[in-house]
């Protein structure tokens, strides 16, 4: 495939989210690496409404942290942080960002999002143009369950 086939499959094979509710998506699963040294979400279910992160985790999380993760994530959102993309080779992207959950088929050019300076990876959704656009951030509910960490969240306006 030629680079430039290799980005209109990129742009063409985009995930149809909620641009805001994707972009809080990317920076729930940053918090979550930078506050529990988690990985991100390995399993992400995006509505408008309300959407579902589940991360490998050890137990569910106190009312204190769920508040910490809600701060945080909120903070982030009021900064009014540009959310950006950028298409790179998988060799440039591989130094910046992890692969390895990148689609075989994906190609050789690799697209990659930015929110600001606090988030990079790769992704095919689509996304807001600033944080400020998201809303207020909030959790509704966690659950545990055999390693499993489910958060769900919403964004009020």
């Amino acid at each position: 495939m030629s680079e430039e086939k290799d980005i209109v499959y990129s742009i063409t094979n985009a995930k149809e989210y909620d641009p805001c509710m994707h972009s809080a998506e990317h920076i729930l699963n940053q918090t979550m690496v930078r506050l529990f040294g988690c990985g991100r979400a390995f399993r992400a279910h995006i509505e408008k409404r309300k959407s579902k992160c589940d991360y490998y985790f050890s137990r569910n999380l106190t009312q204190d942290e769920i508040k910490e993760i809600e701060d945080h994530v909120n903070s982030i959102i009021e900064q009014d942080m540009p959310i950006t993309e950028e298409f790179l080779s998988r060799e440039e992207a591989k130094h910046i960002v992890s692969l390895e959950r990148l689609p075989k088929n994906a190609g050789s050019i690799v697209r990659i999002i930015r929110i600001g300076t606090y988030d990079v990876c790769p992704c095919s959704g689509t996304h807001a143009k600033t944080t400020r656009e998201l809303g207020r951030f909030r959790i509704i509910s966690t659950d545990w369950n055999g390693g499993v960490l489910r958060v769900r969240f919403r964004l009020e306006t």
